[in-house]
């Protein structure tokens, strides 16, 4: 039975099928709308670095077949073929999209699809409605992405501009289009308007088994043409602008002599003798000697300090612009988190006052704990004054400059203390764990516990440093900020009687020491709290 995804639900393909050779179906259709209906593949920097990896109707395949796009077939408006183990290791993410060719916008659009089909069973289904958007005219669906193992994320992420736009987003080239010459009039019959026929190419693998449900038979793909984003060509003009013809050169003067001058210009100097200065300018100093004037090394006229961008404001802002995102999370820099609220997506929650700004219609409310959860949260320290984000929108948060780090869970757990976490997935469960330890008072410590699907940010004060957990690892429990669930956790005392009676005595009295099999791990913080 497939799994019916929400916008921001991310999975491993692992846990949706075994396979690695998958169908992907595209379902969009609105009145009087055309689409074009593309894959991406991106690299690291979720940049199109190499244009054989964007799949669209003028390029059906990537070189090594691992991205083919099928057609119209089984009821999907598009779709695709992807075998990830075939996929070369440069290409991180695969991100497939869909943009208006075409007048309209995506608010038109009816229910819509895109969907997974492993061994001709559709594993999962991420449905939409164009409810879900306003003026964009292009939107990103789904992205199939490297972390570790090969994951699926379900975008669902509007997006301003046409397929062009999209394509600058993602640091790809535009050609631009040269006029097509007049063909010439002959006496047979007109042109039709129509594709010319060809010859499908030859099959090298035979059809996919894992494809979708039986329907009718997709169209052959197109022979792949040339790449179409080359820079575009720049063609020299024949005459200058504005038509005029520049006057033929002089002819050479005779050995020995200057040559004569053009009309308006000076003379030139006989040999060893300086030329003399243009009309109006001060002579040039002789050979070896400081020509006089302000100091060399300093432009004339030029203003100083402009930006190797460029000059303007525009040129000034454009380091600090909102990055665009097709993530629920997006760190807009080190202290500054956006997060993408949907329709029917899980809301979030944050720390009450971390908002700094938002975009659409987000409604924020109280998150009480409770009376028990006061009382426990008093005692224990990790009382957590939230706020609950719901809505259509973008917020972003930050506090104080702390330096911010998402954190994903894919039903595993961390251990953060509440002092440290900014916000997190609603959908994410969360309770106070006690430390065990003896020799202080009191004998534990606490600290939170996140389980699930989902994302937490932890904060920082710093970088922070993340080291594995071995049979010595020790760590202050004012600095160290997280540590995997797993993790077992003891606390070290070295109080002693009269301890800070003597000079020279180290301040070190309570550390953590933590103990676990391989892949545990601890996050330290440059900070004592």
């Amino acid at each position: 039975m497939a799994r019916e995804f929400q916008r921001g639900h991310k999975a491993k393909i692992s846990d949706l099928t075994a396979g690695t050779d998958l169908y992907v179906g595209v379902q969009i259709a609105g009145p009087g709308l055309s689409f074009d209906i593309s894959c991406f593949g991106l690299d690291a920097d979720e940049q199109l670095s190499d244009d054989r990896y964007f799949i669209f109707f003028n390029q059906p395949k990537s070189p090594e077949e691992s991205l083919q796009l099928l057609g119209a077939q089984a009821g999907d408006t598009e779709s695709f073929r992807v075998t990830l183990d075939r996929i070369p290791a440069n290409i991180h993410k695969l991100s497939f999209t869909a943009t208006l060719d075409g007048a309209g916008q995506m608010s038109q659009v009816g229910p819509g699809y895109i969907r997974i089909v492993a061994g001709g069973e559709e594993v999962v289904r991420y449905a939409f409605t164009g409810s879900e958007f306003t003026t964009e005219r292009a939107v990103m669906l789904g992205d199939f992405y490297l972390k570790d193992v090969w994951r699926f994320a379900a975008v669902g992420q509007g997006f301003d501009g046409g397929l062009d736009a999209l394509l600058r987003n993602f640091g790809g080239e535009v050609a631009e289009e040269e006029p097509a010459a007049p063909e010439p009039v002959t006496g047979g019959a007109p042109p039709a308007f129509a594709p010319p026929a060809f010859a499908p190419p030859a099959q090298s693998t035979p059809p996919p088994a894992f494809g979708a449900p039986a329907g009718p038979p997709a169209p052959a793909p197109a022979p792949t043409p040339p790449p179409v984003h080359a820079a575009p060509t720049i063609v020299a003009p024949m005459t200058p602008p504005g038509g005029t013809v520049p006057p033929p050169s002089p002819a050479p003067a005779p050995y020995g002599q200057p040559a004569p001058a053009s009309y308006g210009q000076p003379a030139a100097a006989p040999f060893g003798q300086p030329a003399p200065a243009p009309y109006g300018q001060p002579a040039p100093a002789p050979y070896g000697q400081q020509p006089p004037g302000p100091p060399q090394g300093v432009p004339q006229g030029v203003p100083q300090g402009v930006p190797p961008g460029g000059a303007g404001l525009q040129a000034a802002l454009q380091p600090y612009r909102e990055l665009p995102t097709g993530q629920r999370w997006t760190p807009q820099n080190g202290q500054l988190m956006r997060v993408d609220l949907g329709e029917g997506g899980s809301p979030v929650l944050a720390r009450q006052g971390s908002m700094v700004m938002y975009q659409g219609k987000v409604d924020f409310g109280y998150k009480g704990a409770g009376f028990a959860g006061r009382i426990v949260g008093n005692a224990t320290g990790q009382e957590m004054q939230l706020m609950r984000c719901t809505g259509k929108g973008q917020v972003f948060l930050a506090e104080e400059g702390a330096h911010l780090h998402p954190v994903e869970l894919q039903g595993d757990g961390i251990c953060v203390s509440a002092e440290n976490v900014l916000a997190f997935d609603e959908s994410l469960r969360y309770e106070i764990r006690r430390i065990e330890g003896h020799g202080i008072p009191g004998g534990a410590l606490f600290t939170m516990l996140f389980q699930g699907t989902g994302t937490v940010v932890v904060k920082t004060h710093g970088i922070p440093v993340v080291l594995p957990v071995t049979p010595t690892t020790f760590a202050d429990c004012n600095a160290v900020v997280a540590w995997s669930a797993a993790s077992q956790v003891i606390i070290s005392s070295q109080v002693r009687l009269r301890r800070n009676a003597y000079p020279g005595h180290s301040g070190e009295t309570v550390n953590l020491q933590f103990r676990g099999a391989p892949g545990n791990f601890i996050v330290v913080q440059p900070y004592e709290v």
